[in-house]
């Protein structure tokens, strides 16, 4: 799987996740999804929760802060640098 597959996943699971129905037009790699209130507390453990089944990823094996989760390329980076070989 590709950067780019990996990070469209991630981007759809946030629109679908967090933002249904809001206009994303804003949601670059880059965008902050805490600062802007996207993702919380609970949405972070969703998030990871979704990452560690859809890119089969055992949570333990992920040590992260929050700034590993901050930007939609963050999240990225988090997942190819934990994924199995076949998915990074």
């Amino acid at each position: 799987m590709s950067t780019r597959d990996i990070a469209g996943e991630i981007r759809a699971y946030v629109v679908a996740q967090f933002l249904a129905g809001e206009d994303t037009s804003d949601l670059t790699g880059d965008y902050d999804l805490i600062d802007s209130g996207v993702i919380d507390s609970l949405g972070l453990v969703r998030l990871l929760s979704h990452l560690t089944q859809a890119f089969d990823i055992p949570v333990d094996d992920i040590e992260f802060t929050p700034d590993d989760f901050r930007t939609l390329d963050s999240i990225t980076a988090v997942v190819e640098a934990h994924a199995p070989a076949q998915v990074a």
